[in-house]
């Protein structure tokens, strides 16, 4: 067992070692959000000339209604409060944003707006298909194909799969094994283990990974890391905007509107295709691994959208 920090210990270096666990019980993502919210904050409440901590609920209502008059959406409001309300909480104080007043206008500008999100286009199993046909054989050829496959057949989160190793990955008789440490819906690192069968032709994904280790030679550390135009391998892992830049790329070559597609296009066009296969709900939330059904719920009304539509009833 390891000896607990004696004492003596300067309290200022106790404090920062405080502030390391704080910082590790949210995402990299909500945290780096959360920065971004407060920052915004500050800037506002300075030309405005008034205090952000602690801000007053009248102040935080005034700081909603001005997005909000600049065009926010609901969505990105909500996440600006929730930054807000997360910084007086770790102050020690009392959380604004739970104030009645701030909580009706809250209601109030949802209304106003809406609440309906853009939704980024799900890359079916097709588009991916077309995609892998565009890939050259060289060193970022077979990169970007080893990725693209395994995120689209194991339904990752960019996150998850930028922070894949190659120690992540198991070959079995059937496929590949693949560790998946932590993710948005496991951020205590319990684990998962994806089943990633063997395909056929152009897009399998396990002869994909095969060849992908075989021309980079990577035999621990980052599975996918970024590659310069000189063809030089980085050391370090490739970034989630990088990825989405690769995936954007790619989409345009086949004609497809970089601005629809996100990093989420290969976990969302994994769910929608079941879905229009006729998968059951519960084997493709399985596959998804979604904290909440919802999500999933909607990708199957959108993959069953066109099967037996009232309207084809008409006889128009």
């Amino acid at each position: 067992m390891t000896a607990l920090v004696p004492l003596s210990v300067a309290s200022t270096e106790l404090e920062r070692m405080a502030t390391d666990y704080m910082k590790a019980a949210r995402a990299p993502n909500t945290v780096r959000s959360y920065r971004q919210g407060w920052q915004t904050f500050e800037r506002w409440c300075r030309a405005s000339g008034r205090k952000s901590l602690p801000a007053t609920p009248e102040t935080v209502l005034m700081f909603a209604v001005a997005l909000a008059d600049a065009g926010a959406k609901a969505g990105t409001i909500d996440v600006r409060l929730r930054a807000i309300g997360a910084a007086h909480e770790t102050a020690g104080l009392a959380n604004p944003c739970k104030d009645a007043l701030v909580k009706m206008g809250r209601s109030g500008i949802r209304r106003k707006l809406g609440t309906a999100q853009r939704r980024a286009r799900p890359l079916l199993v097709e588009d991916v298909r077309a995609i892998v046909a565009t890939m050259g054989d060289d060193l970022t050829g077979r990169r970007d194909r080893a990725m693209i496959l395994l995120g689209f057949a194991g339904a990752l989160r960019r996150s998850e799969l930028v922070a894949l190793n190659v120690e992540d990955v198991a070959e079995v008789p059937e496929g590949l094994a693949i560790t998946i440490r932590r993710s948005k819906t496991d951020q205590e690192g319990a684990g998962r283990v994806l089943a990633i069968p063997e395909g056929t032709g152009a897009t399998d994904p396990v002869k994909a990974w095969r060849r992908w280790l075989e021309v980079s030679e990577i035999c621990e550390g980052p599975a996918f890391r970024p590659i310069d135009r000189y063809g030089h391998l980085g050391d370090a892992a490739l970034t989630t905007e990088g990825f989405t830049k690769i995936l954007k790329r790619y989409a345009a070559k086949i004609g497809l509107d970089p601005s629809d597609i996100s990093g989420h296009s290969l976990r969302s066009g994994f769910a929608t295709t079941l879905a229009r296969a006729g998968v059951p709900f519960e084997k493709i939330a399985e596959g998804t691994r979604h904290a909440s059904l919802d999500m999933v719920r909607v990708y199957v009304r959108t993959g069953n959208l066109f099967r037996d539509p009232p309207a084809a009833k008409l006889g128009l």
